[in-house]
């Protein structure tokens, strides 16, 4: 509907082909640049991918010392707050001036966006586990290591899940970003290239295309959800996203 809507206004000609393509202008982009926009978008892929694992290891790593130490979790959780305060657009040119234009500044822009939703997700699902649960595990001789595989990780589980699907689309959007402001290759060095040129159309394309990728590893995400808590009804009766 939305598409025959928007081919309607395009076809009456009262807009610009450089202010808004039509959708025929658009798939004809993606035939023309597809081998093109898929080679820039394994680029962005791997890039994404890297950071999102980094960033959910060291968020992981974070969470269980703050929750094993509350003295730490004094002194590193305000600093973990504050980091969050500076806008990605201001720290991704200093990146890229510190670092150079290959992926090394993507990756770690990608890290700081992903591991504070993953962090603070995962230490309140540590703090939110059942006292009752924890003094049983206690009474019958559990250590903590073993409090935390069998009562802790699996209750923070459905934490975990709900910020990995924030964080995947942040991870998309920060390695657009990065490659944006500086880089020579990727998603966002390509649409920076089309929109000097003026190709709208490409544009679009580009803007679909994302958001498609987005959305697919939203979707993955959720698989995983599944997979890795069976145990979770409402998940499992759960459809799409």
């Amino acid at each position: 509907m939305l598409a025959a809507v928007w081919q309607t206004v395009c076809s009456l000609g009262n807009v610009p082909k450089y202010m808004l393509p039509s959708p025929m202008d658009v798939i004809n982009a993606f035939a023309d640049d597809w081998q093109l926009m898929a080679d820039h978008a394994k680029v962005t892929l791997t890039e994404t991918f890297i950071g999102l694992f980094s960033g959910i290891i060291i968020g992981f790593i974070m969470a269980v010392i703050m929750d094993t130490c509350s003295v730490i979790k004094k002194m590193i959780y305000p600093l973990i707050v504050i980091s969050q305060t500076i806008p990605t657009v201001a720290i991704a040119p200093l990146l890229v001036i510190w670092l150079g234009y290959q992926m090394l500044p993507k990756i770690i822009l990608i890290i700081l966006v992903v591991f504070f939703p993953i962090t603070i997700s995962l230490l309140e699902g540590f703090s939110a586990v059942d006292k009752d649960t924890v003094n049983l595990m206690r009474s019958m001789g559990a250590n903590r290591i073993q409090i935390f595989r069998y009562v802790k990780l699996p209750n923070s589980l459905g934490f975990f899940f709900s910020s990995l699907r924030i964080s995947v689309s942040y991870a998309v959007v920060s390695a657009v970003v990065a490659e944006w402001i500086g880089g020579t290759q990727g998603l966002g060095c390509y649409m920076t290239r089309v929109r000097k040129s003026f190709a709208s159309d490409k544009m679009f394309a580009v803007i679909i295309l994302i958001s498609v990728i987005s959305l697919l590893l939203i979707w993955l995400t959720t698989v995983l959800q599944r997979v890795c808590m069976p145990w979770d009804k409402s998940n499992k009766n759960t459809r799409g996203f």
